[in-house]
């Protein structure tokens, strides 16, 4: 019997160290209640600097900026252009690059460009990949072929915010108008409205479906506010608009209007 009630007594996390920490609340208490109020004080302020630190170790190592986007809308060009300043000729690619990129700002921060590849087949697959280390995601919009295509370019855009992963880990969200040097180009605002009317069209007759989920899955997270025509900003992460050229308005040897972009991911950074 004695054995057994020594073994109840260590039982449990810190048991062994039950009677002392008791004896120590006790003997606080006796001296002077306000030390124990100062000390759980201290404590909670250690815990949340722990806490605050652990977060900061979390965003401090999500690094990469994602660009997606359909095929020829000119993302691998963007990101040749971040990282070189010059312009290449580019075609489509069936798999990532990627390259340190440094912001221009003050502090100095580098991030971590990724290119994935925009074919229907792959552009999911990759992202699966690459989303849990995103800090930004950058959509690349072809804005001279944007009536035609607008409504691929809704689907894949509804199925990147859609997924609860980019929603949790994506701090930042852009939508680069790309090729706004060609005459027929969509501005930033019009491309903003018509994706609005399209994912709010894909979110109706998503809705709307049978689902074909088992009982053990999870269902897909709402887009938007339920009952309301969708807008950018009902999203739980910031979706901002810019507009773009990774070629430039004087052909292959001219510059590129890459600025905005570049300022936005020294804000982010």
């Amino acid at each position: 019997m004695a054995s057994a009630n020594t073994r109840r007594v260590g039982d449990g996390p810190g048991g062994a160290f039950q009677p002392y920490l008791d004896s120590l609340r006790q003997e606080l208490q006796q001296r002077d209640p306000t030390l124990l109020s100062v000390a759980v004080a201290l404590f909670v302020v250690l815990l949340t600097l722990v806490f605050w630190k652990f977060i900061w170790s979390r965003k401090s190592s999500q690094r990469a900026v994602l660009f997606v986007g359909l095929c020829d809308s000119g993302k691998t060009l963007l990101f040749v252009r971040l990282l070189t300043g010059h312009y290449r000729d580019t075609q489509t690619s069936i798999t990532d690059s990627s390259a340190a990129y440094k912001v221009n700002n003050n502090r100095g921060n580098s991030l971590t460009l990724i290119d994935l590849p925009g074919h229907e087949s792959l552009r999911l697959q990759f992202l699966d990949r690459f989303k849990s280390t995103a800090r930004a995601v950058v959509f690349v919009v072809d804005s001279a072929a944007f009536q035609r295509e607008v409504k691929d370019v809704a689907e894949f855009l509804y199925q990147v915010l859609i997924d609860s992963m980019a929603l949790k880990n994506t701090p930042a969200f852009l939508i680069a108008c790309n090729k706004q040097d060609i005459t027929m180009a969509k501005s930033a605002k019009l491309i903003q409205q018509q994706l609005e009317k399209e994912l709010n069209t894909l979110r109706v007759t998503r809705s709307a479906a049978p689902s074909t989920l088992d009982s053990s899955s999870t269902a897909p997270a709402q887009l938007g506010k339920k009952g309301k025509e969708f807008e950018f900003s009902q999203l739980p992460l910031k979706v901002e608009f810019l507009e773009c050229s990774a070629k430039g308005g004087q052909g292959d040897a001219g510059t590129a209007d890459i600025q905005d972009l570049e300022k936005w991911l020294a804000k982010i950074a």
